[in-house]
């Protein structure tokens, strides 16, 4: 499929510099357009039913009214908007071919992928510390995760989320961009603009660094230090039984942060993240519009619990019929 010519739009010079106010992002070769268009269109409508079926069935069912499943209630919210800001404008991009995104465009996209994605760090990490207080405190798990808590957990990780798509935003958007204003990647992310930039980026790349590497590291940490308790915690359980229900209940989250946080850290904990955009173009799909696909699948096919608030749905459904 070839692509069209595009004329970019181009103002306000200044001396010998032409600021760019719209990008071409390069996204993928060009012969594979109609497979990706395609594709992403699955895979997005997937997640859309998925992590919508997710909350329907949280949000109705009566059994499923606890800390745990608000939280995953929350997540499956928190992946609908995370695809959200990218599939349908890279859906458009490969079905059209016109590949341009205005200035404002990708710092509003910028802004909010950034959001939801340092929000879902700390997301995984709160789960993390509800399922070890569920099984490390359980006398006390009712007390110490009350709804009050809940809510202010959710608001303080948005609050992280908020205040890491500010800073990367502003930083990333103070730079200068210079003709022809390529971005080799499908979507509007910090490394990735940030290579596209005609200015000296040092120092927002030790910013990018330290910042996503510090929330990498306290969040993935939470995570470690919770199952290190838990594992400890649950090896002590005398009856087999026990220990594979309570093994049941973790096993999801953990394939999930496993997921998530391995791939975050490929694309931004470590230093190579900016000089790899090859390699970060394919990474960026799984944590973009794979993983928000498999969350659900993970969450609901390790649980029993929503398994049978599933059915429980669907039979009602079926004697209303």
């Amino acid at each position: 499929m070839s692509l069209p010519h595009i004329h970019y739009v181009l103002e306000n010079n200044i001396g010998n510099q032409t600021i760019v106010t719209q990008f071409f992002l390069e996204g993928f070769q060009s012969q594979l357009q109609l497979a990706l268009c395609f594709l992403f269109i699955l895979m997005y409508v997937f997640t859309l039913l998925g992590n919508i079926g997710m909350i329907t069935v949280i949000t109705v069912d009566a059994q499923l009214q606890n800390p745990m499943y608000f939280f995953l209630k929350n997540l499956s919210f928190l992946d609908v908007c995370y695809s959200s800001v990218i599939t349908p404008k890279a859906m458009l991009a490969f079905a059209t071919g016109n590949k341009t995104i205005s200035y404002n465009e990708c710092a509003i996209q910028m802004f909010f992928f950034s959001l939801f994605g340092t929000t879902e760090c700390f997301f995984l990490a709160v789960m993390a510390y509800d399922r070890f207080i569920a099984i490390c405190s359980p006398l006390l798990y009712n007390i110490t995760m009350s709804k009050k808590t809940c809510v202010l957990l959710v608001a303080v990780s948005y609050l992280f989320g908020f205040l890491n798509c500010c800073t990367q935003t502003s930083l990333t958007f103070s730079l200068s961009f210079c003709e022809p204003g390529k971005i080799n990647q499908f979507f509007c992310d910090v490394p990735a603009v940030m290579k596209a930039s005609c200015s000296d980026t040092s120092a927002n790349e030790i910013v990018l660094l330290a910042m996503c590497g510090f929330i990498i590291v306290i969040t993935s940490m939470i995570v470690l230090i919770s199952y290190s308790y838990i594992v400890a915690t649950i090896l002590r359980i005398p009856s087999v039984e026990g220990r594979h229900k309570a093994f049941s209940t973790c096993t999801s989250h953990i394939m999930a942060v496993s997921l998530f946080f391995g791939t975050a850290f490929f694309m931004y904990g470590q230093p190579g993240a900016i000089s790899s955009p090859n390699q970060g173009k394919v990474v960026s799909v799984f944590y973009t519009i794979v993983i928000p696909m498999l969350n659900p699948l993970i969450y609901s096919l390790r649980n029993k619990e929503v398994k049978d608030a599933l059915w429980r749905q669907l039979k009602r459904k079926a004697l209303f019929h």
